[in-house]
């Protein structure tokens, strides 16, 4: 009877242990790469490198809900002790991929002289929109309050993400001290605001005629554009730039659909004098960062952005 009790037991601890949320594992690097070698013959996945001056701190907690805990991974230059920060976000259509995927990325620009954060951030199959932009503000909020462990300057963060972690990357940036976009927390006084955007093949308008975004879109969104046009558009990078929307960049493949929004955003950056600049990378699939040989133009696009937008 104790037998039995004590695996009873067991299989109910194993039970709790598991994620309340579907995994999905659809899209990584690997199945990046199978997908487009056909079509692009002479490509191959990028390799890490080891750099001499780089210091790394894994799995930092930077948020708990429950017993859901959310993690960062840093990278930083140990060259000085005030880098500028870049929070990294991950692609996967808002539903899958990992903060690991960004892991070579980091290492790379962090070498250059930079701080890089790998933020985890939950999917939609475990929470909808905005649960995600939230959490990724609450990151910055942490990295910025603790800037002086990961050799940051707090006055000096940008945003970066790919796919759809760069529309979410754009949308952070275009809500600066927006209220609607901040978690209502006790004693959050720090501010989770950016001083840059890097937007990599990330859409700047749900619903725009350049876009083709569908059931992936509405799995976030909490539903279809019939549904719920008002997520739509309030998830749209384009609503919410104004005079305070900081400096961009916006690098992208030759598939026009991933930067529906862009060039009607760009007028208005014009209008208001903010700086940007775009990166056209010629003959190359979505998700290029993940492969050669774009992956080395990637990361000179993105330091030479920063260094000249941080000055």
């Amino acid at each position: 009877m104790r037998k039995i009790a004590v695996i009873l037991l067991l299989i109910s601890t194993a039970i709790q242990a598991q994620p309340k949320y579907v995994i999905d594992t659809t899209y990584t690097p690997k199945s990046v790469y199978n997908k487009e070698k056909k079509s692009y013959p002479f490509i191959s996945l990028v390799q890490p490198k080891k750099h001499s001056n780089i210091t790394e701190k894994k799995e930092v907690v930077y948020s708990e809900i429950s017993d859901r805990k959310l993690h960062f991974d840093a990278y930083f230059c140990d060259n000085k002790k005030t880098n500028p920060a870049i929070v990294i976000l991950h692609g996967g259509g808002w539903k899958s991929g990992n903060k690991s995927q960004m892991e070579i990325f980091a290492q790379e620009v962090a070498s250059k002289g930079f701080s890089c954060f790998t933020v985890e951030y939950r999917l939609s199959q475990e929470a909808k929109y905005p649960t995600a932009i939230f959490d990724v503000k609450k990151a910055i909020r942490y990295i910025r309050k603790n800037a002086v462990q990961f050799n940051t300057n707090p006055a000096k963060i940008a945003i970066l993400g790919c796919s759809s972690g760069g529309q979410m990357a754009a949308l952070i940036g275009t809500t600066n001290n927006n209220k609607l976009f901040e978690e209502k927390e006790k004693n959050n006084k720090v501010t989770s605001a950016v001083q840059a955007i890097i937007d990599i093949d990330g859409i700047l308008s749900f619903k725009h005629p350049e876009s083709k975004e569908g059931e992936i879109a509405g799995l976030w969104l909490g539903g279809n554009y019939e549904t719920v046009p008002e997520n739509w558009k309030e998830a749209s990078a384009l609503t919410h730039t104004n005079k305070n929307t900081p400096p961009i960049l916006f690098i992208n493949s030759s598939k026009e659909r991933f930067h529906a929004g862009r060039d009607d955003m760009i007028t208005i950056l014009n209008q208001h004098k903010i700086y940007n600049e775009v990166k056209t990378i010629e003959n190359s699939p979505h998700s290029f960062w993940f492969l050669n040989p774009w992956f080395d133009e990637t990361v000179t696009y993105t330091t030479t952005f920063l260094n000249k937008v941080f000055e």
